[in-house]
């Protein structure tokens, strides 16, 4: 190289070293609850540095039973959170709130119920008292009762307050099949845990929604997101470890031995890889199941489809190529 080029060269070199970093653009993200395995994914994608790779700068939030992280995003104080179902959704719209499903990281929901032995099925509890909680009367007890017979005179408020249960051995209740059936386990309690999607419950969990606003405004961020988030989740699947050690630090009471059941269960039961994980990616989205779910909270009166339409309330552009295969 001559030595004019060379010098030019040179000189060019460290001008663009000067240069300053690409600055990440701010996204923040409200879970459902406290730090668990159960939000794993979002912790591994901040821990192996997914985020950051995809340009973002993610502040996690961890919610809570205090928390109303639907209200707080329509506040503005977030970009998008953590749903519990594509239900909570559609309500939402229904009420008015602008809010749209972008990905549903659990493609089976993890609502269980939980008998003492000798229970052998949904369909054989008739007669026993179930504790569900009131969230729970807008979710899945609609579908129990049209689906097994159960009755409304059979309810008992749940409390998440796991000593009735155990005191009682008719008691059947509600939980999550990656967190009370292991309190239980510890209590030396021996039950039988049935979850309701394996039933043919139709709804997705763990969605990640944002304000409709967002979408236009920030499309390219959202997707970012999305796309960071399913990666995430398969490598927490595969090597939780680093996700777990940023949820310890936000929850330092949750335990390693607990950490290691829920990602245990995530992968038996096919939370996230189950449903159309396998074909069409983690957190994918279908009219098909989404159909499923409208019409039965039309059927069981939770929506009026004169208020809300299925269309405004997801989309599936944020999935549809991804492919972020389990």
């Amino acid at each position: 190289m001559a030595p004019l080029l060379h010098h030019a060269a040179v000189l060019v070199a460290a001008a663009l070293l000067a240069l300053p970093a690409r600055a990440q653009e701010p996204f923040t993200f409200i879970t459902n609850w406290t730090a668990q395995a159960e939000q794993g994914g979002y912790y591994q994608a901040l821990a192996n540095g997914l985020y950051r790779k995809a340009g973002l700068d993610v502040t996690l939030r961890m919610g809570g039973p205090q928390l109303n992280a639907l209200q707080i995003m329509a506040a503005g104080q977030a970009d998008c959170v953590l749903g519990a179902s594509d239900l909570q959704t559609i309500q939402a719209r229904a009420s008015g709130v602008p809010v749209v499903t972008v990905a549903a990281m659990f493609q089976k929901d993890p609502e269980v119920l939980i008998a003492h032995e000798g229970v052998r099925g949904l369909d054989d509890m008739a007669g026993r008292t179930i504790l569900v909680s009131s969230q729970a009367h807008r979710g899945f007890w609609p579908w129990l009762k049209a689906r097994y017979g159960h009755t409304d005179a059979q309810a008992r408020p749940y409390t998440f307050n796991l000593q009735a249960f155990i005191a009682d051995p008719q008691l059947v209740q509600q939980g999550y099949a990656t967190a009370e059936p292991y309190a239980l386990q510890k209590a030396g309690v021996k039950v039988q845990v049935f979850m309701l999607s394996d039933q043919g419950y139709p709804g997705y969990a763990s969605t990640i929604v944002c304000m409709e606003q967002t979408l236009q405004r920030r499309h390219a961020a959202v997707a970012a997101f999305v796309r960071a988030s399913a990666e995430g989740w398969k490598s927490y699947l595969a090597r939780p470890a680093p996700g777990n050690a940023l949820i310890r630090r936000d929850n330092p009471e949750m335990s390693e031995d607990q950490l290691a059941y829920g990602v245990a269960r995530l992968r038996e039961l096919g939370i996230v890889s189950g449903g159309d994980a396998p074909r069409l990616g983690i957190g994918s989205l279908t009219e098909a199941r989404e159909r499923a779910t409208f019409d039965f909270m039309v059927a069981a009166h939770l929506v009026d489809p004169g208020q809300v339409a299925l269309a405004s309330a997801y989309t599936a552009e944020f999935v549809r190529d991804l492919r972020v295969l389990p």
